[in-house]
């Protein structure tokens, strides 16, 4: 079965899934689907019959089993909150969308293991709460947390704020279940931190994009709850300040550095001119930005204020910071997060832009930015840079807007040439194409150029032993 197939469901077979998951399990109506058929970036806008939501794994297992034998492909889908399309079906309206939204268990929490169960329709936010009350911590953090679900964190392995410090959700889930494409039930739903005992298949399923099975529920990883977070706001030299700055901030605090976030200033002016409730941390306009954060535990939180003015005290000496502000309150660390959260949404008043999420080694991030501006404004003058995001692990997001005086349809007309200046040079700085948005439909034709050829066939054999029907998210990832 193919992305561009148009065959069409059997009503028969419509009837059969309907029978599994029952009225609650099943949305035909066509505006309470539509919410499940558009994507978050408005890029695509798919059909399907059927939206279908089932209650537990064992009904998940029965979907998918009815969907093997008839060769009827199926979009797993978790929040919807994705970046590149990887949760919406095609427009021929060929396959089923399985929403994971109903199951929303929390099935275990050890708090001795320092680990949570929890079916994968479990809201990332209420994760992040359970943990607190728990007094743990569960560091996955980005901004649709309030809507992305766990499943769907997994499938695209999402990285958020906290990678420098904690790893994406790769590194933060011990064991997984997942329903195989013939509809078995994998259960590898441990929370061991060690088992040598062969292949680790979580790993085939995390970052796949729903293209392999579909995840049913996770074990995760929970830290100590930290005693103390210091927040600042710090304006720097320029580019490689910044990375200067992270660097000496991992060396005096003993790597206690969890978030390290870029942002120039036309990025903040979209957020102060497009947001409401947004203010300037500082009186003086600076050219270049970072916010962030310490985190300590109960041994070390009464020094951690003493670390962070060390940090910003030395690195202003010898002038690779310029100002900062340390938040005084949980307000006013809010309000700095607010500035940096809010950015994508203000790019989008801006007009047409070009968007990027690539990563580089954190060593070469600053001259990415400098020489990467500098390619595209010399390709189209007058573009406009809102280059920003996750320093401390070499993730930016890579954006551009409009010129002033360019229409937004011209502006995409110029999007093939500035996606290929920006991959080339990301690739030759030792790069990925995707950091943390993962691939679904918008980079499938990027992954296919810029993956080696030898990871595409091993790619391929895998999905060919476990999907040989190809019903997996077709279209997606390969």
């Amino acid at each position: 079965m193919t992305a561009t197939a148009l065959r069409q469901i059997d009503q028969s077979i419509l009837d059969r899934i309907h029978a599994v998951v029952g009225d609650a399990g099943v949305i035909t109506d066509e505006n309470d689907k539509s919410p499940f058929l558009n994507d978050e970036r408005g890029y695509y806008t798919g059909r399907s019959p059927m939206i279908v939501r089932p209650a537990s794994t064992e009904e998940v297992s029965e979907v998918v089993r009815i969907c093997h034998e008839t060769r009827t492909p199926i979009v797993p889908q978790g929040g919807n909150t994705g970046l590149c399309g990887g949760a919406t079906p095609y427009e021929h309206g060929g396959e089923i969308v399985m929403s994971l939204t109903r199951m929303n268990k929390v099935r275990e929490l050890d708090v001795l293991n320092y680990a949570i169960t929890v079916e994968a329709g479990v809201i990332l936010a209420d994760v992040q709460k359970i943990a607190e009350e728990a007094d743990r911590y569960f560091p996955l953090s980005l901004g649709g947390e309030g809507t992305a679900r766990i499943g769907g964190n997994l499938s695209t392995n999402a990285g958020g704020t906290g990678v420098l410090r904690y790893g994406p959700a790769r590194d933060l889930c011990l064991g997984l279940e997942a329903v195989l494409p013939d509809g078995r039930i994998w259960s590898g739903l441990t929370g061991l931190r060690k088992d040598n005992t062969g292949y680790d298949l979580k790993h085939l399923f995390i970052g796949a994009e729903g293209t392999l099975g579909i995840i049913t529920a996770a074990c995760l990883k929970l830290f100590p709850r930290p005693a103390d977070i210091q927040t600042s706001f710090v304006a720097v030299r320029d580019q490689h300040a910044a990375v200067e700055l992270l660097a000496r901030a991992r060396r005096i605090t003993d790597d206690r550095v969890i978030t390290f976030e870029y942002m120039p200033r036309e990025a903040i002016e979209f957020s102060l001119n497009h947001i409401a409730d947004t203010r300037d941390p500082m009186q003086t306009v600076y050219r270049h930005y970072v916010m962030m954060e310490l985190a300590a535990g109960e041994g070390s939180a009464a020094g951690l204020r003493e670390m962070v003015e060390t940090v910003l005290g030395e690195s202003m000496e010898d002038g690779v910071v310029l100002d900062a502000a340390i938040a005084e309150s949980g307000k006013q660390a809010a309000d700095f997060w607010r500035i940096r959260e809010t950015i994508p949404e203000a790019q989008k008043f801006e007009g047409a832009s070009s968007k990027h999420d690539i990563s580089v080694p954190v060593s070469k991030v600053a001259d990415f930015l400098v020489e990467g501006i500098a390619e595209l404004e010399e390709l189209v003058p007058g573009i406009r840079p809102c280059a920003f995001g996750h320093v401390g692990d070499g993730n930016v997001h890579f954006n551009m807007s409009r010129p002033l005086d360019m229409t937004d349809d011209a502006f995409r007309a110029l999007e093939p040439e500035i996606h290929k200046a920006v991959y080339d040079r990301t690739v030759a700085m030792g790069g990925s194409i995707s950091a943390e948005h993962g691939i679904g439909r918008l980079r499938r034709g990027e992954l296919e150029t810029y993956k080696s050829p030898v990871a595409m066939d091993v790619m391929r054999a895998i999905k060919a032993t476990l999907d040989p029907n190809g019903i997996m998210n077709p279209g997606k990832v390969l």
